[in-house]
């Protein structure tokens, strides 16, 4: 206050000086630097998110995953090549792509190298100069896997059913990253005698909760120690290398999910997920970056739906349509081996998967698969005792018994693999997607209509 009780200035004119204010309006529209593009699947996984990938990627600058680990499979067809990624950011392919693994990922090292390995047989060049791993990963032991294992036939016997998961030990290691006994690449390569005694009390820990479990600690160690040395040129603070690629020269910034929607840990079908978060939320907490840099977000949706393993599925065919869908689609699981489930498109699912993730455009993929059906369904809404509800179930029970509504649209009855953009599709093939972006009210950008990258239609 002054002297004569009255206020400063600033406070007499209701706030900070002219030129303050235009200073932090200035700071508050300052652009918040390169935006990343996200793909993200949108059903239960399997959707085409690799081969989406590998083609934005082939003028991007930098690949990243943000979560799981070598549960995933996304397979790219180059030519006549077929390559097949678990851990690696598929859009690695592209030799001119730095690849970053975030913090979310979780790292099994023997199963990283040996798929770098096997793919760089297959043409995959220089891969070790161009992949940045966070040091804030956690690393995936064998001892995780195995345990992966015995729990699944714990259920079995416990319960008679199991989660089907893909026993690479992923649920066991965000365990013990969420019990805060979980170690990190950076514990690894900071000082080996203390990652030592403590990767023998977490050894200990899995052997004591199975007792089936043997470790062979000084083994494993040995092999770790030799990883180390192999590791560390690739190693980076994650937070600030993806600070600096935000903020330094444009870039174009390409997130690749794993996994999909309905099998994220918290907005999946529970307790039949993935023990990650693989929607748009966990592109922030997985790679250390603000929601501001957040650009696009795209979801790979496969033009029927598939799943592997158990849960819920309420459009499923388990008849002729179903087999014929799985034998037209090629329907094993790249990760597992396991044949998938198949049926109709399921619309009420999908608008689920947009209110979480908000997608700007859909990939629309393996549309070809229909070309030999004279009738095509898709699920519109849920009934539950007669009425329809304006929600996804989140119980599992629910879910089981809700009844499908369909719409039947006609089919095209004719091969489109030789079309190469929107118009040349069959009239039944084009209103069959825009009935999907009109029920879901999200643009569809691509088409894919065959393996390779070149099979794909873009709209827009």
């Amino acid at each position: 206050m002054t002297e004569n009780g009255s206020g400063s200035n600033a406070e007499t004119n209701g706030g900070p000086e002219p030129g303050e204010r235009l200073r932090r309006r200035m700071l508050k529209q300052a652009e918040p630097g390169n935006r990343v593009t996200v793909v993200l699947g949108a059903q239960w996984g399997d959707e085409g998110k690799g081969k989406v990938v590998d083609l934005l990627a082939q003028d991007a600058d930098m690949v990243c995953r943000c979560q799981g680990g070598n549960n995933a499979g996304h397979t790219v067809v180059v030519g006549s090549i077929e390559y097949d990624f678990h851990l690696l950011p598929s859009g690695i392919i592209n030799p001119n792509v730095t690849a970053f693994i975030g913090n979310g990922v979780v790292v099994h090292l023997p199963g990283l190298f040996e798929e770098a390995e096997k793919n760089a047989k297959k043409g995959l060049e220089d891969w070790e100069n161009r992949l940045i791993i966070s040091d804030r990963a956690h690393i995936v032991f064998d001892f995780h896997q195995a345990a992966d294992g015995v729990q699944e036939q714990q259920r079995q016997q416990q319960a008679g059913k199991n989660l089907g998961t893909t026993k690479k030990g992923i649920g066991p290691v965000y365990s013990s990253k969420a019990a805060r006994s979980g170690l990190r690449i950076c514990d690894l390569l900071t000082d080996f005698d203390d990652f030592s005694e403590r990767f023998k009390v977490l050894a200990n820990q899995h052997m004591s909760m199975y007792p089936s479990l043997d470790v062979d600690i000084d083994g494993e160690l040995e092999k770790l120690k030799d990883y180390m040395e192999r590791l560390r040129p690739m190693v980076r603070d994650g937070v600030y290398f993806m600070y600096e690629a935000l903020h330094g020269p444009e870039k174009k910034i390409l997130v690749e999910g794993a996994n999909a929607a309905l099998l994220d840990i918290d907005f999946g079908t529970y307790p039949f997920v993935t023990s990650s978060n693989c929607t748009v939320g966990g592109v922030c907490t997985g790679l250390g970056i603000p929601p501001q840099n957040v650009g696009e977000v795209y979801g790979v949706v496969k033009a029927y739906t598939t799943r592997v393993g158990i849960g819920a599925f309420p459009t499923e065919q388990k008849n002729d349509i179903g087999e014929l869908l799985q034998s037209r689609g090629s329907e094993v699981g790249v990760t597992t081996g396991r044949k998938r489930r198949c049926g109709w498109l399921d619309l009420v699912l999908l608008k689920y998967a947009h209110m979480i993730n908000g997608f700007t455009a859909l990939a629309l993929t393996k549309l070809d698969i229909l070309d030999v059906f004279s009738e095509i369904k898709i699920g519109v809404a849920y009934k539950v005792d007669g009425k329809i509800i304006p929600y996804f179930p989140a119980n599992q029970e629910v879910l089981n018994k809700v009844e499908v509504q369909y719409i039947s649209l006609p089919g095209w009855n004719t091969s489109i693999a030789k079309s190469r953009t929107f118009e040349d599709l069959p009239t039944n093939a084009k209103d069959y997607v825009r009935f999907i972006e009109g029920h879901l009210g999200v643009p569809v950008k691509w088409i894919g209509i065959g393996k390779s990258r070149e099979l794909m239609i873009q709209l827009f």
